[in-house]
């Protein structure tokens, strides 16, 4: 059974109490919230990882941090250190993109490695494939589908994105409405090359039951995949980017009538006065499923500082209602991350991520930033140091600092407002709270 099938039936399983340990939630609206599917629960039944992940409503905002190989790099320690630093900086799952060199040996270090869930995206490892095999990557059949997602769920990955809303229709809907940049997913891209080319169905579409069996089989989330995102702001929330989420609403029904847990992926780029439609659209459209949004990324120019850009969108659109933020690094668009990209992509996710929980209400975000406050009412640099969300970075700022008063620092000296303050409002008098 699927933890989908267990909430059906009212039954608490060991992880949504784990879960609930994580989250400070009551067991029993876990419950309800996977049995509404409008929260999910990440762990492939044989992956052996401590904890499961939690994602959807009322639950704290999870971020994802995406690694993996390319054509140009593809040294597995490399991906190893940026698993490592994902973990170490607070990603609550990681994605293996791999392209580039042994796709298995990658993905089997990764499972090993990783104590957090671990996704990926199978239409790459299906064109490598066809493209080692036969010299042509749109070189596949459906069962060649088949086979990989069956052979990754079997080795534990423990969600998929699957690229299932690219279809013949939506196809012309995008011929007909022109974009700046037409598809910019990469497994969208080679999806509607292969419709293009064979002039068939997408077999991610057309297969969808077969997938279903093998999701439902090892309770593999299914992450219904954008692969018709907009690239650009000016393609923002156009009918492409609507047609497909449409057809992922439908998709997702048909996913929870087979007790298959499954979120939705969400743009993309899209301007700062367009997030709160996007949110509400696909909460509609897809029947409230959890929403795991790329950025988004609210302007398109600011090249080597995106992971910014994505922060701006990703705190504004989980304050939305979005339950999942995708990082992206300062080298999107650009080049393959470093390690260091990955901890700042990280880091920024984390951010809005927790931004947003102060919106949402959440609790223990409330009392972390409480706490903090506290801490430099107190003057108390040491605890300061380890509420900061990279401590290291926090920790090497006040070292460099060198206060002539170690009770300020370097920016206020004399004149630092909180001290002065304690003079004028000492504690017990009126305006002062502790």
């Amino acid at each position: 059974m699927t933890q989908l099938e267990y909430a059906k039936n009212n039954k608490l399983t060991s992880l949504m109490r784990k879960a609930c340990c994580q989250e400070g939630l009551p067991p029993e609206k876990l419950l309800q919230y996977i049995k509404e599917g409008r929260a999910v629960l990440l762990k492939n039944k044989i992956h052996n990882i401590p904890d499961p992940c939690a994602v959807g409503f009322g639950l704290r905002t999870k971020v994802n941090s995406n690694l993996g190989t390319s054509t140009d790099k593809s040294r597995v320690k490399d991906e190893l250190k940026k698993l490592a630093v994902s973990i170490k900086y607070g990603a609550d799952t990681v994605m293996d993109l791999s392209v580039g060199g042994n796709l298995k040996a990658m993905r089997r270090e990764i499972l090993k490695s990783s104590t957090i869930p671990v996704g990926t995206v199978p239409v790459y490892e299906i064109a490598v494939n066809a493209q080692d095999k036969k010299g042509d990557f749109l070189s596949f059949s459906p069962d060649d589908v088949l086979n990989v997602l069956e052979a990754q769920a079997k080795e534990g990955v423990d969600f998929f994105t699957v690229h299932s809303g690219v279809t013949k229709d939506n196809l012309k809907i995008l011929k007909k409405n022109r974009r700046i940049l037409g598809i910019v997913s990469r497994g969208g891209a080679i999806i509607a090359n292969w419709i293009s080319r064979y002039n068939k169905e997408n077999p991610f579409y057309e297969y969808f039951d077969a997938i279903l069996d093998i999701a439902y089989k090892y309770d593999v989330v299914l992450s219904l995949g954008d692969g018709m995102r907009p690239g650009s702001i000016a393609d923002a929330t156009d009918r492409t980017q609507l047609a497909e989420l449409k057809t992922l609403g439908e998709l997702a029904l048909r996913a929870k009538k087979r007790n298959v847990q499954v979120m939705i992926e969400g743009p993309g780029h899209i301007p700062l006065n367009q997030i709160e439609k996007n949110i509400s659209l696909e909460k509609k459209l897809c029947h409230q499923a959890p929403f795991y949004v790329l950025g988004p990324l609210v302007t398109d120019v600011a090249s080597g500082y995106d992971h910014i850009t994505a922060a701006i969108g990703g705190a504004v659109a989980a304050g939305c209602g979005a339950d999942f933020l995708c990082y992206v690094t300062p080298a999107e668009h650009l080049r393959h991350p470093s390690v260091d990209d990955v901890k700042e992509g990280v880091i920024a996710s984390r951010i809005a991520a927790h931004a947003a929980d102060i919106v949402k209400n959440n609790p223990a975000a409330i009392k972390w930033d409480r706490e903090m406050s506290l801490a430099r009412k107190q003057r108390n640099w040491q605890k300061q140091i380890k509420l900061s969300i990279d401590p290291q970075k926090a920790r090497e700022y006040r070292n460099q600092s060198q206060p002539r008063n170690n009770d300020v620092c370097t920016m206020c000296g004399r004149y630092c407002s909180i001290k002065l303050m304690d003079k004028c409002l000492p504690a017990g008098r009126p305006g002062m709270r502790a």
